[in-house]
Order: C-alpha cells, then structure tokens, then sequence
C-alpha cells in the first residue's frame, strides 16, 4: 500500500493553557514526523514585567521548556519549538505542549505534525 500525501496532525487549542496531540501508530510503516509547536501571547501596553513560558512533552517525558520575557508592550510575542521524531512500527507518539504566562494574554497554542521523507 502506498501512500498519495503525508500524514498531517494539527490541534490548535487558541487560548487554552495546555495542548495534547495523539499520533496513532502505524501497523505496517516506520514514519518521520517535523513537529512544531507555537504559543503566542500579547503583552499589554502598561506593564513592563511579563513573561511566557513554554514546556514540550514527547510521550510522557519532558524534551524543552523555556521561559522568556514578553517583550514589546502593547505587541505579540511567541515562543517555538521545531524537532523530527521518527515512529517505529507499532509506536505510537504523544506531544504535549504546557503554558504559563504572567501579565500577558494568551493568543493561541498550536501542534502541528507532518510527515516528512527519511
């Protein structure tokens, strides 16, 4: 069996603080996953100290977290995370993506997986 187009996995939660996106495994086929992750919030225009936070599960076990300050007031800002993750016949893949924000409004969480070649 041959495949026309790549698998392709999105949750785009807007305004929720956590994520989740289940990948099924595949009985048949070793596949390769790009998976990006993107939190974007707003800072307010008055307040001077804020700050985003960002942490990525895969399968259950921590791989990034970062926290940075919300620069710019009165603008966007976002926090990214970008890695491959190839399936083993029979696996399956769990992405989890955890917010935090302090004085800032959150604008949208979103995990996207595509299948890309080997």
């Amino acid at each position: 069996m041959t495949r026309d187009s790549p698998e392709r996995w999105l949750v785009d939660t807007q305004v929720a603080d956590v994520a989740t996106l289940g990948i099924p495994a595949s009985a048949n086929r070793i596949r390769r996953f790009g998976i990006d992750v993107r939190f974007v919030v707003r800072s307010p225009a008055s307040v001077a100290s804020t700050w985003h936070e960002l942490n990525i599960e895969l399968v259950g076990r921590r791989e990034w977290s970062r926290r940075i300050v919300t620069y710019n007031p009165g603008q966007t800002g976002s926090l990214d995370f970008h890695c491959r993750r190839d399936l083993a016949v029979g696996r399956a893949l769990r992405v989890r993506a955890l917010t935090k924000a302090w004085r800032t409004t959150r604008r949208r969480l979103v995990i996207e997986a595509e299948e890309v070649s080997n």
